[in-house]
């Protein structure tokens, strides 16, 4: 059984009767769910994965106000839930958010997850915020939220970055993909430098799927999920077998990068936001940034994003 289905079937079976029994006024306040930190949380969880923070539980969010009415309370109902369930033990849980089960505040679970109480407010906020989480902010399942609180922030986010926000981190993935894997990748192997020409695919690479989750509005994982995640995306995500062949190394791979970049700049033109053929993909990065509307966001430096 996946964690998902674990953390559903132990609310189901213990937290849903204990809510109700004994915070019948709040039944209807309480959200609850599974999401954040760990492989379970994106359903990537397996045998291997089971040797570290997998545990039976799921997550109660609340919202500050009825934290200082019933927080400590719950929180006491849940650590008395079974401390094993279907063979997985249940993990100690400290007040209000201290691990990754349990009772949380709302703007906790948000804080801790991306820095922000809430949706951020800014462009500066959005690009401050690591790609990895806010996948993990909306990773998951809700089981329960009829309040709505926790699912009116998660569905913000599950939207996506600004407009501005994402065409500039385009802009920046495609002047890296350049550098890197265009431009850098053939000059260091013909140097005799396998060992950087390595590391300047391999930093392609990372632009390159971060550039593929951005074409689809979506924020790229953790490292060991990207690529997994990447092959699970409508638009691009077949590029996954010619990512993994490029990091797993070999003969000369610029014929690889540029086959790459080509879908790329497809993509672009089919989204509209280049207008030309070039094959290498700076003049790409600076069209797309041309077609950001924040004179602020537009003059950032090229690479930032």
């Amino acid at each position: 059984m996946k964690g998902l289905e674990l953390a559903k079937a132990y609310y189901e079976e213990y937290g849903r009767p204990m809510i109700r029994e004994k915070f019948p006024d709040y039944e209807g306040r309480i959200a609850v769910g599974l999401a954040g930190e760990g492989s379970e949380c994106f359903g990537y969880d397996d045998e291997i994965s089971r040797d570290h923070d997998f545990e039976a539980g799921f997550c109660l969010w609340i919202t500050e106000q009825d934290g200082e009415a019933i927080g400590f309370p719950l929180f006491r109902a849940y650590g008395k839930l079974p401390d094993e369930y279907m063979g997985i033990r249940k993990e100690k849980t400290s007040l209000f958010g201290g691990n990754r089960r349990g009772v949380m505040d709302i703007s906790e679970f948000y804080s801790r997850m991306i820095g922000c109480p809430g949706v951020p407010e800014s462009w500066e906020q959005w690009l401050a915020i690591p790609e990895y989480a806010l996948a993990q902010a909306v990773n998951g399942q809700v089981f329960r939220d009829d309040l709505g609180e926790f699912s009116r922030i998660r569905n913000e986010l599950v939207r996506g970055y600004p407009e501005d926000v994402r065409k500039k981190k385009i802009a920046a993935r495609a002047a890296l993909m350049a550098q890197a894997g265009q431009y850098n990748y053939s000059r260091c192997r013909r140097r005799g430098e396998y060992g950087a020409a390595a590391l300047a695919a391999a930093e392609f690479a990372k632009a390159a799927i971060s550039m593929v989750f951005l074409l689809n509005n979506r924020y790229t994982p953790y490292y060991k999920w990207m690529l997994r995640a990447m092959g699970e995306l409508p638009v691009l995500g077949d590029l996954r077998p010619s990512m993994e062949l490029l990091l797993a190394g070999g003969d000369d791979q610029s014929r690889r990068i540029e086959e790459i970049c080509g879908r790329v700049v497809r993509e672009l033109q089919r989204q509209g936001l280049t207008g030309g053929n070039w094959e290498y993909l700076e003049p790409h990065a600076l069209a797309v940034t041309e077609t950001i509307r924040d004179g602020a966001v537009r003059n950032l430096h090229l690479m930032e994003g």
